[in-house]
């Protein structure tokens, strides 16, 4: 009698107690012993082949101990100690005692089983012990929800044969006896090796010879029984049969965890997948948007000078289409490249992989950095842009003005130089010469008076090269000409006058009516002159107190008519005397006025296009003022919407701190306030157009300043994005907490505590702890910063006191508060957002999948190698991850390599971050 228990477990004593009842009586029957005999002799078979051995005839192959301790060895994967060689009776006894204590060792209590019964050939208790050390290694291990080995191991057999026809295990006898239950294991697990529906419940021997051939070439079991003898023995062994079907367990068993380690693995590299492709996403969106902005600001800092107002018009109107066209779409591919990769880092962090590092100059603050350098394009050159409008409007007045006084200083200047150099006081009277001497006196006081307009054309000509006018090169040849014309005259004037006064000792006669005409004519002239040249002189002005200074002005010119024309009449009136002197005396006159070329009709004709001109100026500054009225009613409309607009704006940034400090409710309850919040923000951009319409509307008036009020479109519209950027990653902060809850499991309570700690230490609600603050916030929740390792017992212990009176200004251990700030924050800003908080409150209180878990993994699928194959990873995965798996890993070289061996460990440490690799 075998009493077969384990000593170290209470619980498998009596699962295993059933199985122990070793009938003596039962090895009696001749067809049970052969069963046993044939079916322990492969079981043994299949074991020591592993060793290169085997045994012919079970009770005589194990007399001398040797393969019974290499059996025992093989199976338990231990060494047994050294045999002894000896052929005497004593060293087989000695041998088979070794094995017989090893296999007590193991729990096993062998009773009636003797080393000398072993030795003598004894076949009952031979077989009692092969039996013993099948249920051990074999069979107890077996268990299905808790039942006993036998049951176990029914049970599963159950299980597995429940969907098919025919079959019905209830035992291990007759349950299997026409072979139909053997087929079903097979096609359970391996359909492609069995036609199941081909088989008939009438023919068990070729049932049975199917199941054997099969399991033997297909699934390495090799055949323990015979179909004959199954069949013609009324009740087939029960332990021949559980020995060989504890083979499909175990064969099918390994096929189960290969399974689960393949769904494992698939797991985890569709996460590393999915990351990927978000990196791709993000590193292609962030190329895209900086390769725009590249592309984008030398055009904006493009200075290239347009020769008229109507060219730079066009550019500005170019910058507009910019404006309003193609760069809020950029402006949305920033934000939501923000949103991705606050996403991806988020879901990289819950399963546990390094934080994304984008390629060089692909971070968000280069992305950052690149907008503000082309925000500061912009506006620069919008700036340039109206400063160039005004230059141009300058310099087309300067050069009509230029080209207007050198046209009348050329029309004055026509035939001076002849008349100068002319010597027709040689031949000339004595009167004649005081006469030409007179002439020349007025000459020189009205070549004086065009002095002013000289130096006005030189001051212009300066000015248009100074503001580099386009056409400067014909304004300097023009400006040159007159210059060097005015020197001519200058000269000539006085060689004249030189030659004249010589001549005036022989000359005595002198008209002084006609004298006193001309020099009074002569200034007289020159101020309608010079009157008529500011009635049809052009203005720009930009507002209302500079127009109004124009008509005053004008108002003030036209006092000054009165008393113009008093001296008009008085001029007339001495004309009028030399008439009437030469009548009275019989003075013959030529006709002319020999000290002056200017007519009292020349006067007249110029008095009375001076006054046709004063009602012309009269409706072009009324003009001017309409206009100015209407550009200060926009400057009234567009103030009084950007007043609107920008208190808006300020007061929804505003009320957005103060909700994404004081929301409640659950996770999902504020996505949905949040989001309605967007949709309320998103109504109010009629607004925003209606304000671009007035500011398109200002911008076409070329209005350049407003007195109504302190904001500018640009300010506006700066705001208004970090208004929407603002709202949008609140949003995405709230989506990102609910991943992080989801994904680590934790509670809303957490939540609200994390929420409440982070809110309390946020004094100025910038939505970010400074270093300090985050310390205290930590050790408020029970985190010991003192020490290297975390401590949350839910208490506030005496060393937690200790710490919080710390926080209070006494200083902490650097070391481990250092570490945490690495995490939290790690780019050494200073600051912690609450996302970085809660990340790093999740990873302490949770777990995640381990490097160590995925190499166990693949060891699985490897069949406990150190490396695998691609046929192997083929076989196990899916294709697709299957490729993904053998293009990434390395090929491996160690000293048990063969030929496409890859290195599953390095590429699991890679996935964590944990190699280079």
């Amino acid at each position: 009698m075998v009493d077969y228990h384990a000593s170290n477990n209470q619980s498998s004593t009596g699962h295993m107690e059933q199985e122990n009842d070793w009938d003596r009586d039962l090895l009696l029957d001749p067809a049970w012993e052969k069963q046993q005999r044939k079916t322990f002799t492969a079981w043994c078979n299949s074991h020591l082949r592993k060793s290169g051995t085997q045994i012919e005839n079970i009770e005589e192959d194990f007399r001398d101990g040797l393969k019974l301790m290499l059996l025992l060895e093989v199976i338990a994967g231990e060494r047994l100690p050294k045999p002894e060689r000896g052929k005497m009776r004593v060293h087989k006894i000695n041998n088979v005692n070794k094995a017989l204590d090893f296999i007590a060792s193991k729990g096993v209590k062998l009773v009636s089983i003797g080393a000398e019964e072993i030795v003598d050939g004894n076949a009952k208790m031979t077989l009692g012990m092969i039996w013993t050390i099948i249920l051990r290694f074999a069979i107890q291990d077996i268990s299905v929800e808790e039942t006993s080995a036998k049951e176990g191991l029914l049970l599963w057999c159950q299980r597995k044969t429940a969907p098919y026809k025919n079959v019905n295990v209830q035992n291990f006898h007759m349950s299997w006896k026409d072979g139909l239950a053997f087929n079903a294991l097979i096609h359970r697990h391996r359909p492609d090796l069995i036609d199941y529906d081909s088989l008939r419940k009438d023919d068990p021997v070729t049932n049975l010879n199917n199941a054997f051939e099969v399991a033997e070439k297909h699934l390495d079991i090799p055949k323990m029984l015979d179909a004959e003898d199954i069949v013609n023995t009324g009740r087939p062994d029960e332990k021949a049969i559980m020995t060989y079907v504890s083979s499909f367990y175990h064969a099918f068993s390994g096929a189960q965890k290969a399974e689960t380690a393949a769904n494992r693995i698939c797991k985890v590299l569709a996460v590393n997948q999915e990351n990927e492709q978000m990196m791709e996403d993000y590193e292609k969106l962030a190329s895209e948007l900086l390769e725009w902005i590249r592309r984008t600001i030398p055009w904006l800092e493009n200075r290239t000078q347009e020769k008229t107002v109507n060219d730079m018009q066009a550019k500005q109107e170019d910058f507009r289409d910019y404006r309003c066209v193609h760069k809020p779409p950029k402006v949305q591919e920033k934000c939501q490249l923000e949103i991705s990769f606050n996403t991806l880092q988020t879901k990289l962090r819950l399963s546990n992989r390094p934080a994304f590092m984008p390629s060089e100059g692909r971070m968000v603050s280069d992305i950052n950095g690149a907008w503000h350098t082309l925000e500061g394009a912009e506006k620069g050159y919008e700036e340039w842009i109206l400063s160039e409008i005004r230059r141009l409007e300058r310099l087309e007045h300067l050069a009509e003005k230029f080209h207007q006084k050198a046209a009348i200083h050329e029309s004055w200047t026509d035939g001076k130089e002849a008349m100068l150099t002319q010597k027709d006081y040689e031949t000339s009277t004595l009167s004649e010469v005081k006469a030409l001497l007179r002439k020349h006196e007025a000459f020189e006081s009205d070549l004086a008076a065009h002095q002013d307009r000289v130096e006005q054309i030189a001051a212009i000509a300066q000015e248009l090269n100074e503001l580099d006018y386009y056409d400067s090169a014909s304004v300097n040849a023009r400006c040159q000409k007159i210059c060097d014309q005015w020197d001519t005259l200058g000269a000539f004037t006085h060689g004249r006058k030189e030659s004249l006064e010589r001549t005036e000792k022989q000359l005595e006669s002198i008209d002084e009516l006609y004298l006193e005409y001309a020099k009074r004519a002569a200034p007289f002239n020159n101020w309608m002159e010079g009157a008529m040249e500011d009635l049809q002189d052009m203005f720009i002005v930009h507002n209302i107190e500079e127009i109004q200074g124009l008509i005053t002005a004008h108002e003030q010119f036209k006092s000054t008519l009165a008393e113009a024309n008093k001296e008009r009449e008085a001029i007339q009136a001495i004309q009028a005397e030399v008439q009437k002197i030469a009548q009275s005396n019989g003075i013959k006159l030529s006709g002319a006025n020999p000290y002056t070329t200017i007519t009292p009709k020349s006067i007249d004709s110029k008095w009375e296009k001076a006054m046709d001109m004063v009602p012309l100026r009269d409706t072009a500054l009324q003009g001017e003022l309409n206009k100015q009225n209407s550009n200060d009613s926009l400057r009234a409309k567009f103030a009084t919407q950007a007043n609107t607009v920008g208190a808006y704006i300020k007061a929804k940034m505003e009320e957005i701190g103060r909700i994404s400090i004081e929301m409640n409710g659950t996770l999902e309850d504020q996505l949905t306030s949040l989001k309605e919040y967007q949709k309320t923000i998103m109504s109010y951009m009629p607004e925003i157009n209606t304000l671009e319409g007035y500011h398109q509307l200002i911008q076409e008036a070329l209005i350049f300043d407003n007195q109504y009020t302190s904001y500018t479109m640009e300010h506006l519209r700066v705001g208004w994005e970090q208004l929407l950027t603002t709202i949008a990653r609140t949003i995405n902060e709230v989506e990102n907490q609910i991943l992080t809850r989801d994904a680590k499991g934790i509670s809303q309570e957490q939540l609200y505590e994390y929420r409440a700690s982070f809110n309390h230490f946020d004094k100025d609600h910038s939505g970010a702890l400074m270093a300090e603050e985050f310390k205290a916030c930590l050790i408020s929740l029970g985190y010991d910063v003192e020490n290297d390792k975390q401590k949350r017992s839910g208490q506030m212990v005496s060393e937690d006191f200790r710490a919080l009176l710390i926080s209070t200004g006494n200083s902490l251990g650097e070391s481990e508060f250092a570490r945490i700030m690495s995490i939290v924050d790690p780019n050494g800003s200073g600051a912690v957002t609450f996302q970085a908080f809660i990340d790093f409150m999740s990873r302490e209180t949770t777990d995640t999948d381990t490097a160590d878990q995925v190499i166990a993994s693949f060891k699985i699928l490897a069949a406990d190698k150190t490396f695998i194959t691609a046929e192997e990873l083929r076989r196990e995965l899916p294709p697709d991850q299957a490729e993904y798996c053998i293009a990434r890993m390395a090929p491996y070289v160690g000293a048990d390599a063969v030929p496409g061996a890859l290195d599953y460990m390095s590429f699991s440490t890679a996935l964590y971050g944990e190699s280079d690799l």
